[in-house]
């Protein structure tokens, strides 16, 4: 059975706990949805479907930590990365495609979706050198491990 948690040597990276933001109901909503036994966006063409948080999977390697995230239907500009107090958080934004005249919606399952995902990285990684890189709606992110800082010892001489 492998052992999951780090031994004195190896730095965890950890995943922040994420709080997401609740989709809006009306009150009206609520109220059609028990009279008429369903949902009013049924009638205007727009369902609230759950939104997910994206997937990650964290690879810890030699000199470094290897992140990827699953961003299907974003593309790189709708992504922003940042690090701030130790903590390197993911997020995106897309946002909704406007209708054109004559145009409405029959259904909807997607429009406008966001997600923002945070990692409290390790002591020992150096900040300043992570890369990112965006393919076929995969996002790798390279966060580069600094030396530990090894104790000094020398000889102190008796005057």
């Amino acid at each position: 059975m492998h052992n999951c948690k780090p031994t004195n040597t190896q730095q965890a990276m950890t995943i922040a706990k994420y709080r997401p933001q609740a989709v809006f109901t009306s009150p009206i909503n609520n109220l059609v949805n028990e009279f008429f036994g369903r949902d009013i966006s049924h009638f205007t063409g727009h369902d609230d479907v759950r939104r997910s948080v994206p997937s990650v999977n964290i690879l810890e390697r030699g000199n470094d930590f290897y992140l990827r995230l699953l961003a299907p239907g974003f593309s790189k500009e709708d992504l922003k990365l940042n690090v701030e107090n130790d903590t390197l958080t993911i997020s995106a934004e897309k946002k909704v495609e406007e209708l054109k005249e004559h145009e409405r919606w029959t259904r909807r399952e997607f429009g406008h979706s966001a997600f923002s995902r945070s990692f409290r990285l390790p002591e020992h990684v150096n900040a300043e050198g992570i890369t990112a890189e965006f393919q076929n709606g995969v996002l790798h992110v390279s966060i580069p491990k600094t030396e530990v800082a090894k104790p000094k010892s020398r000889t102190i001489d008796i005057i």
